[in-house]
């Protein structure tokens, strides 16, 4: 599954100054992990942000933004942005903005274990 990649190089650039940032092929998409956590990425041609869950209902009430339902299971704390939501540089910072400032309070994923 391709993605945008205009909207790639438009977080690449974003994140150009922070550190500990890594792009990882994931879900179909592109995902930009920040100090080994997931913050932002692409499905197709939509910005996906990992939200703070409490904030969740009021950013889907917002212009392009709806629920991540990957696989037919709605995930709380994590929405998809469509153009119409990050069309000028203050509404896509932010969305980036609001994913940084999660990210600092956010769970790291559990490491797989290889036997």
């Amino acid at each position: 599954m391709a993605y945008d990649e205009k909207l790639a190089d438009r977080i690449r650039e974003r994140l150009a100054d922070l550190q500990n940032i890594e792009e990882k092929q994931m879900m179909g998409g592109l995902t930009f992990m920040y100090n080994g956590k997931m913050c932002v990425g692409i499905i197709k041609d939509e910005l996906m942000c990992r939200i703070d869950p409490d904030f969740h209902a009021v950013a889907v009430e917002k212009q392009g933004c709806r629920t991540m339902d990957f696989t037919n299971r709605p995930m709380k704390g994590y929405i998809l942005i469509d153009e119409t939501g990050m069309r000028n540089k203050a509404d896509f910072d932010y969305w980036i903005n609001l994913s940084l400032e999660f990210n600092s309070r956010a769970k790291a994923s559990k490491k797989k274990t290889t036997k």
